[in-house]
Parts: structure tokens; sequence; C-alpha cells
């Protein structure tokens, strides 16, 4: 199973980490072992500035390679909500020295993974979803402002690597992203649904 990322896909997120905004979609990567067991996530001792970044998920339902957009609805049937954990102390320094960022980013339990839903239930056109810190709203999207569509980005990363069934895609994250502190609560709602519940030790 891979998990299969994309950066800088809301042009708000990418304004507020200073980052242009791309006219290609973003890829990285998180191993498999990037998937929190469990809803304790567990700051690493190798960050001080550990960030949550709420996404929109896909989990792919039939491999292919060199998806056309056009067909690239018939290649997943649901859809959910993660969190990309990021170490961004450490990916600003290496990013800085111009070294690739995995480490900030495909650390153990950096990849909160929720419950996936049939897309069908959904408006992917315009699926809003949010996450609270504490009782407090921190992160509002709408897969409407996406610079990439999931469709968009099924073709895309397609022409590179071979989709298999049970492949992740986390599309992107809206604005709004912080750190986490210990005994934080975070809580992810899709539409109306809380579908996430975390605490950070």
């Amino acid at each position: 199973m891979k998990i299969i990322c994309i950066g800088r896909n809301y042009s708000e997120h990418a304004k507020e980490l200073g980052n242009a905004i791309p006219d290609k979609p973003v890829i990285f990567m998180k191993p498999d072992t990037a998937v929190l067991k469990g809803n304790d996530f567990y700051i690493p001792e190798f960050s001080n500035d550990v960030h949550y970044e709420l996404e929109i998920v896909v989990k792919i339902s039939k491999g292919g390679k060199y998806i056309q957009k056009e067909t690239a609805h018939k290649h997943y049937e649901e859809i959910g909500l993660g969190i990309d954990f990021t170490a961004r102390d450490l990916q600003s320094d290496l990013k800085s020295k111009g070294l690739p960022w995995e480490l900030a980013k495909g650390f153990d339990g950096s990849a909160v993974v929720g419950n996936f839903f049939k897309k069908e239930n959904y408006n992917l056109e315009s699926l809003n979803f949010s996450l609270l810190k504490n009782k407090d709203k921190v992160q509002n999207g709408d897969s409407k402002d996406m610079i990439f569509t999931i469709d968009d980005i099924i073709a895309f990363v397609s022409q590179y690597f071979t989709l298999r069934v049970g492949d992740l895609i986390f599309t992107g994250t809206p604005e709004g992203v912080g750190k986490v502190s210990e005994n934080d609560i975070l809580e992810a709602y899709l539409e109306e649904e809380k579908v996430l519940d975390i605490r950070i030790m």
C-alpha cells in the first residue's frame, strides 16, 4: 500500500507557508508504517514544531497506469479524512539545504487515516471538511478550492506510479495549519459528521 500525498493544493495554504502556487501537483510519499495505530499521536523526540494538516483522502479501488482524467472516477469508490502530521522545523531545515523532506513527513504515526465512506453520498465538487483543536475550529476546507481535483491528481500520479487497490492519496490541506502540543485534542468533521478524534501525547 502506497500513501501518495499532494502538497500545496490549496492556494491560501501555499501562501501561508510562503510557497509558490504550483502549475503541476507537488508529490511526496509516506511509507505504510506512517499510518497511526489507534487514536493517540505521540510527538516525536526529533521535533519541537509538529503541525496538523487535515486532508481529504481517497482510497484506490481499481488499479491502473496512465489513467485518463475522464475515467479517473472509476478508480475510487470511497473517500475519507486524514491528518498529515509534519515536523515543520525539520522540514524547513531540509528544504533550506535542498534536501528531500521525507524525514519530516513520513515518520511513524504521521498519517492519520479515518474511516472511508461511499463517494456517491457526497458532492465531491464542493465537499466541506473541518478540524477543531481543543474545540476551536482551526481549519475549514472545501474541495471546490482545490487547485487540482481528485481526478486531476489520479491522472497525473498514474503517469509516474502504477496505482494499486488499497493505495491512499492525501489530496492536500487548506489554510490554517498549526502546531500541536501535548494534551491537545483534534476532531475532524466531514460535512457535519465527526470522523476523527485524536489525542496528542
